[in-house]
């Protein structure tokens, strides 16, 4: 395999096959899993029954919104190891790990705070709970806020592997604690269809999953273990990048779910299945742009800083490979879904945003995203508003089609203020 040597001893590989091979890691350990659900599901229902199934989900879902307490720290982790491992200051490695990791434990421990204290009034308040459920679904939730935390410095460890461009290791993993995650309640249904039972098993696994991670950083770094200590002077760079991340996180979900809220609002609420239902279809092939985002952006990370032009040489191979592959998708999705067409419209622009994304925020600008994302949102929302209103899914869709055209336009603008290449070497990156 040729490599791009970036420092005496410092090499990296060279695209396109570290792209492809890392890649198809990212998607192995993601679409598996997925298979693994759509076989479990079923089976999991009829086991725990409609109404618990339903508090399981939004269970899961609850802990997913939690984990932006990290604050966009594992991101920051991520980003700033690569960063060192590109200018080959390995030594500062591990003070920086083990700060970040402090950091989000202690943010992961006030989320387990909160969580624990609004539990009772989530449960009789906001979800409604049946009655003959709200002890069981309660006691979940405290144990769900236990594992606030893991979760938080999982993503952590996940990050530093990944800045080690070690995504063998990290796919692995997801793949099979995806599997676990969707096994361990089937055989937890054996012997009890307490949804307390099977929350306790899912917290064993992601425990599991947190020690493993710890485990694989330690082996591809020893001086992890070797130099545990917490460097104050780290904590406003990590804040830094990973406050702007948090921005992007928050307002992102509003943007992305608005859309159906309004539907059901100014339409009706059979027009939102109408909606969803195709979106969520389609929004599938997510995983494809997710994992090859996933790969490069440690890489941009890694060689921005040393090396701007290799940067850009991965960005336009990227894109690249992010269009023969979903092409094809897109013709296919036009060709026999009908109702495809003005979601694959929007949604193309939307997979082709995702890389300039990556590599704005892997050369360490995640404030231009979170700024744009500020601008955008009550454009967006008044956009949305009047074209719902006036000529209903379609007015919906369109707004969605403009808000990714323009989203995408602007992050490819500002990608290109850092892109360095002349003409010969994008085509050598084509």
């Amino acid at each position: 395999m040729k490599l791009i040597t970036i420092s005496e001893n410092r090499q990296i590989p060279k695209m396109p096959g570290a792209l492809v091979r890392n890649t198809a890691f990212n998607l192995m350990g993601q679409a598996v899993p997925m298979l693994m659900a759509v076989f479990s599901i079923p089976l999991i229902i009829r086991g725990l029954g409609t109404e618990r199934f339903g508090l399981l989900t939004l269970a899961w879902m609850v802990i997913g919104y939690f984990g932006l307490f990290d604050i966009g720290i594992g991101r920051a982790l991520t980003k700033l190891v690569a960063e060192k491992l590109g200018k080959s200051e390995d030594k500062e490695i591990p003070g920086l790990v083990w700060t970040g990791l402090i950091l989000m434990g202690i943010f992961g421990a006030v989320g387990t705070i909160v969580l624990y204290a609004i539990s009772s009034y989530l449960i009789t308040d906001l979800l409604k709970v049946p009655e003959a459920l709200q002890r069981e679904t309660l006691e979940s939730l405290y144990l769900l806020a236990f594992s606030v935390p893991i979760v938080i410095t999982t993503a952590g460890l996940r990050g530093i592997l990944e800045a080690y461009q070690r995504f063998d290791m990290t796919s692995t993993v997801r793949l099979c604690m995806g599997i676990l995650t969707y096994l361990c309640p089937l055989v937890t249904l054996v012997f009890s269809s307490s949804l307390v039972a099977i929350v306790l098993i899912l917290l064993v696994v992601r425990l599991i999953a947190w020690t493993i991670h710890l485990v694989l950083c330690c082996y591809i770094n020893p001086e992890f273990y070797r130099n545990i200590g917490f460097k104050k002077y780290l904590i406003k760079p990590l804040l830094s990048f990973g406050g702007w991340m948090t921005v992007s996180n928050v307002i992102s979900p509003i943007m992305v779910y608005m859309d159906r809220f309004y539907i059901g609002a100014l339409v009706s609420i059979t027009a939102v299945a109408y909606y969803a239902t195709p979106y969520e279809v389609v929004t599938k092939l997510l995983i494809i742009p997710s994992a090859l985002s996933g790969v490069l952006f440690p890489m941009f990370s890694r060689t921005f800083a040393v090396d701007p032009k290799s940067a850009g040489r991965h960005f336009f191979s990227g894109c690249k490979f992010t269009f023969l592959i979903l092409f094809p998708c897109v013709v296919l999705i036009l060709a026999f879904g009908y109702t495809g067409l003005d979601w694959w419209l929007g949604r193309e622009f939307a997979e082709n945003s995702t890389l300039p994304y990556a590599f704005i925020q892997g050369i360490g600008r995640p404030d231009i995203t979170a700024k744009l994302h500020i601008f955008e949102l009550p454009i967006y929302l008044g956009v949305l508003y009047i074209l719902t209103l006036r000529y209903g899914i379609v007015g919906t869709a369109s707004a969605w089609v403009i808000r990714v055209l323009i989203d995408g336009l602007l992050l490819l603008f500002f990608s290109s203020k850092y892109l360095t290449l002349a003409a010969g070497d994008i085509k050598e990156a084509l």
